[in-house]
């Protein structure tokens, strides 16, 4: 079992999280505890009541919010009063016994884990500390839990091995779960793949809805070297939870790129003067955007090109699908760096105005 806890001042944004995922069609309201009706009886203000008159009591307090998913891995089909159970047995062991809570059972990221939404503001007004409570009472009663229920210990979670068939797919959120997902993508782009920096590779991790992250440039994550993976959606956007680098098989961490960097300096070399000739064969004959990307593509090429809002091109990437090897424009030349390559392509032509004749 895997225990994450998220601490906030928005004891609304919680609960509507979870009851959002309730008119999805993606989770249930499994248990109502500390609440004074039923739990099919209880409105949306019923819920969020109980909690805020309580958060009402400390007004001091910066973090009133408390945001629990239990994570179990797919094969782990426990039953709603199992999980109930749980619950119950885990807020007990952080110090919310005394706490109303809701429980919602989710069934949106390929594994099962349900969500706890609570307060840590008692009814006297004292706040229940969560200074270090992750790393202290969260891990020893997780370990607690996983023996008593006889639950997969979370260390084993994270030893799953990923996929190394050529077949390896795009992710889809929700379809599979998303550590098993991400390792299975990581396995076979790393090991086939020869890129040189982190925008290279989500390049490629790009093609399978997955980006590595390494935060804000300002950013404690960043600061430290850290690095995680997140699944994509069909727009781009990040969604669901990100997976540390250190928990995924095989540890593709920074440090662990950026050995890889280096060895794949000297690994993609032999293919770039081939991707160049093809790119020069594709721009023989003027082209616009489009039909650059689509020579190229014909060719084995994928061309990303990073644009602004206004369509400058500011960033351009090749990938060499037949090799496996990548490229930044300007490490191919100067001439094919992403202001000089804008600079030779046509613009698009306007699109047709549909005409509507009055008769």
């Amino acid at each position: 079992m895997v225990a994450k806890i998220k601490s906030g001042k928005s004891l609304i944004g919680a609960l509507n999280y979870n009851e959002n995922k309730v008119k999805q069609g993606k989770a249930i309201l499994i248990a109502a505890v500390k609440y004074f009706k039923d739990k099919d009886d209880l409105s949306f203000h019923d819920k969020l009541f109980r909690l805020t008159d309580l958060a009402a009591m400390n007004q001091r307090a910066k973090t009133n919010t408390v945001h629990v998913s239990l994570n179990f891995p797919n094969g782990e089909h426990l039953k709603d009063e199992t999980l109930i159970d749980i619950a119950q047995d885990y807020l007990q062991g952080i110090g919310f016994r005394s706490q109303p809570y809701l429980v919602y059972r989710h069934e949106d990221a390929g594994h099962p884990h349900c969500h706890i939404v609570t307060t840590n503001i008692k009814r006297d007004g004292d706040r229940i500390s969560l200074h270090y409570v992750g790393q202290n009472e969260s891990e020893k009663t997780r370990k607690a839990i996983e023996v008593k229920y006889g639950l997969v210990k979370a260390e084993e979670q994270t030893k799953q091995k990923p996929n190394l068939k050529a077949d390896v797919s795009a992710a889809e959120y929700g379809k599979a779960e998303t550590k098993r997902s991400i390792t299975n993508i990581l396995g076979f782009v790393l090991r086939a793949y020869k890129f040189t920096s982190i925008p290279e590779l989500n390049a490629v991790l790009g093609q399978y809805n997955i980006q590595s992250d390494r935060g804000s440039k300002d950013s404690r994550m960043y600061a430290r070297a850290g690095l995680v993976y997140w699944i994509l959606d069909k727009q781009g956007n990040k969604i669901g939870v990100p997976i540390k680098a250190s928990t995924i098989y095989g540890k593709p961490t920074l440090k662990t790129l950026e050995e890889k960097f280096k060895l794949n300096e000297q690994l993609r070399k032999p293919f770039k003067a081939g991707l160049i000739k093809t790119i020069d064969d594709v721009l023989a004959k003027p082209k616009t955007k489009h039909n650059f990307q689509k020579g190229l593509q014909e060719k084995g090429i994928q061309c990303i090109l990073r644009q602004n809002d206004e369509g400058r091109i500011y960033g351009i990437t090749f990938i060499d699908q037949r090799n496996k090897a990548v490229f930044n424009g300007s490490d191919l030349g100067k001439v094919y760096s992403a202001n000089q390559l804008s600079a030779q392509l046509l613009p698009e032509p306007p699109a047709k105005k549909l005409v509507t004749w009055i008769l």
